[in-house]
């Protein structure tokens, strides 16, 4: 095993639960370990090209907000301490600290909510495609006339079916109701709102917009809780509010970058997705970084 960001690793000794488009859950009982590899995906395809240390970034962001926002709900994570988690694992299974270490996140399992708990803040990704169709998004009528990357009356909630494979499907906020419930529906975009303002609050702070993220939330001892990962490059569009002007999506922090290179190539967004250049995974590298640094300093 090297460090040369292998598109998968797997942990002898231990039961694979799923392998993610990214993460790899592994299931110790009634507690989880997440490896974010550094795998990339675009268009629901995970690319053949990994992006070196992506997946450390990945963690370090997930920690950071984890912390921020324990105050406005709890999560699940135990510990990301490579001594501590080594000792949780059975006796016998090795792990190479030089790979490992910062990429992991020992967490309670949680009964997962099957929705995608997304905010949205500004018109922009899938967003900006429903309301050019439909004048809406996620069920919100919103003002005519808007821009790409116009700036929202007020964040809305924007929930989508979660699914291990393929595309998630944005739905309204009744139809969650039908799915999970009322009780729960209203739960979980009352904290996912709370969360984005929290993060939000933070980014304007360092010079930054959250324009989107999603979150996605599980029960543990009957608590509702973060799970997964939290305002990574992967689940957030961010950027510079010197970038911002309406009328069209600035370059941010996320993977839009990599996005519109794909469009770029002529790639019909089926598998196998094409090997990405170099200079598109320094450039992917160099705006994880750069987010890191920002949100963190």
């Amino acid at each position: 095993m090297t460090a040369e960001a292998p598109a998968s690793v797997d942990i002898p000794g231990l039961a694979l639960l799923r392998r993610g488009k990214v993460r790899d859950v592994y299931d110790l009982g009634e507690r989880l370990l997440i490896v974010a590899s550094d795998r990339l995906s675009a268009f629901d395809v995970v690319l053949p090209t990994p992006i070196p240390g992506k997946g450390k970034l990945l963690t370090r962001a997930a920690l950071f907000w984890f912390e921020l926002t324990k105050g406005v709900v709890a999560n699940h994570l135990i510990t990301a301490d490579f001594d501590e988690i080594r000792k949780a694992l059975p006796k016998g299974v090795a792990l190479d600290k030089a790979w490992f270490d910062g990429r992991m996140m020992l967490v309670r399992k949680a009964r997962r909510v099957d929705a995608e708990c997304v905010a949205r803040a500004y018109l922009a990704g899938s967003g900006w495609k429903e309301y050019k169709a439909t004048g809406a998004v996620g069920g919100h009528r919103l003002p005519p006339g808007l821009l790409e990357a116009s700036k929202l009356p007020q964040a809305i909630f924007t929930p989508a079916t979660k699914v291990d494979e393929g595309h998630d499907e944005n739905i309204s906020r009744e139809r969650l109701a039908r799915l999970v419930g009322a009780q729960l529906s209203s739960r979980l975009e009352s904290l996912t709102l709370a969360v984005f303002h929290e993060a939000s609050a933070h980014l304007e702070s360092r010079g930054l917009i959250l324009a989107d993220t999603k979150f996605e939330f599980g029960f543990i001892d009957g608590e509702l809780r973060l799970i997964d990962e939290i305002l990574t490059p992967d689940s957030s569009r961010v950027w510079l509010k010197s970038d911002w002007a309406p009328g069209k999506t600035p370059d941010g922090f996320d993977k839009q970058f990599v996005r519109d290179w794909l469009e770029r190539s002529g790639w019909d967004k089926t598998p196998p997705g094409p090997a990405l250049p170099a200079p598109v995974v320094a450039g992917t590298l160099a705006r994880y970084e750069d987010f890191l640094a920002k949100v963190t300093r």
